[in-house]
């Protein structure tokens, strides 16, 4: 059975996410990805508590491209040590797992 995810990460600007968005996309890494933003987050870096404004990345994609996705995200994020997660859904519907398949091949 194929495992569908939706994988998050985060950028300190809107042209940087859309930037990355566009690539994994036209990649084909991803069947499509949302950009939302900018949020605030508050967080520990280097020991420093910190706040600030960011933008959510939001990837869909399958199991068997996360590695792939993985790679590329961190070759080419902005960040040094960005954020990556994976969250597998547990239900979806038939026409987005027909709609993922048919774009990702």
């Amino acid at each position: 059975m194929t495992t569908y995810l939706q994988v998050a990460t985060a950028t300190a600007t809107r042209d940087e996410a859309v930037q990355l968005v566009e690539a994994v996309v036209r990649g084909r890494l991803a069947a499509g990805a949302q950009v939302i933003g900018p949020v605030v987050s508050a967080f520990w870096h280097d020991g420093e508590f910190g706040t600030g404004e960011e933008y959510r990345i939001l990837l869909k994609t399958r199991a068997d491209k996360y590695p792939a996705l993985e790679a590329f995200v961190l070759e080419h994020h902005p960040w040094q040590r960005p954020e990556l997660n994976a969250v597998e859904f547990v239900e979806t519907s038939p026409s987005f797992r027909e709609w993922t398949d048919k774009t990702l091949g």
